[in-house]
């Protein structure tokens, strides 16, 4: 049997960061991503197909399907807290200073 050795590296909070994004990118995704999960739980919660949430939300199916699959690309801070809004949910928005 080959036995190799593995290195672990414990993560930071932000995987975007720990992939080498520079610290405003990272930020801005991490947000994203966050956000996008959290309407996506909220669809799935309400047991619509895409075409429900798309009528909804007022987008189209094949931009809820960008939303389902996580197309992080597609989707601003402004549009997915409005989405949210829409849906009856509170975004907070929480700012610190970075732990040492």
């Amino acid at each position: 049997m080959n036995q190799e050795e593995f290195t672990v590296t414990k993560g930071s909070q932000n995987v975007f960061a720990d992939l080498g994004f520079d610290a405003e990118e990272s930020q801005n995704l991490k947000i994203r991503a966050d956000l996008m999960l959290s309407l996506r739980s909220f669809i799935q919660s309400q047991g619509w197909t895409q075409q429900k949430a798309a009528q909804f939300f007022g987008e189209t199916q094949p931009r809820i399907s960008d939303l389902m699959t996580g197309d992080i690309e597609r989707f601003s801070i402004d549009k997915l807290v409005k989405m949210l809004s829409r849906a009856g949910l509170e975004v907070k928005v929480e700012v610190g200073a970075k732990a040492a």
